[in-house]
């Protein structure tokens, strides 16, 4: 037996709701009814406001996407360049220029983590399995 009800929800959730729905081809029923028996897509509101935006575009992505992105690495040479920096910024030998850089790419790693943590956080909630390392 199945009840009808109407419910008023924030556009903002109404809209990650059919984000998700598109983006796993399958009915805003669905989605509501699953978001119903689980809890909600997880939140992205939370995490400081810059990277705000690049959590909620992964709303509108699919699965495979987002696995791209939550198995996805930085390269060796950024890490190296980065660790050189992090060295450099302890030591107190960084130029001013080498400071700026420093702090650009730790703004990209915060929303590089920050996004591949979502992606998971969004696969589990699609129901995926997340294997642990």
């Amino acid at each position: 037996m199945a009840e009808t009800i109407t419910l008023q929800i924030p556009d903002t959730l109404y809209l990650r709701l059919v984000n998700t729905a598109r983006a796993q081809s399958r009915s805003l029923e669905e989605v509501m009814l699953h978001a119903l028996l689980v809890g909600s897509p997880p939140q992205w509101d939370d995490a400081p406001e810059e990277f705000q935006a690049d959590l909620a575009a992964l709303d509108k992505l699919d699965d495979n996407t987002l696995w791209e992105i939550a198995y996805s690495r930085k390269s060796a040479a950024e890490m190296e360049r980065y660790n050189i920096l992090l060295a450099g910024n302890q030591n107190g030998t960084l130029t001013e220029a080498e400071r700026l850089e420093l702090m650009a790419l730790r703004l990209e790693c915060d929303r590089f983590m920050l996004c591949k943590a979502q992606a998971a956080v969004l696969l589990r909630w699609r129901g995926h399995r997340i294997p642990t390392p």
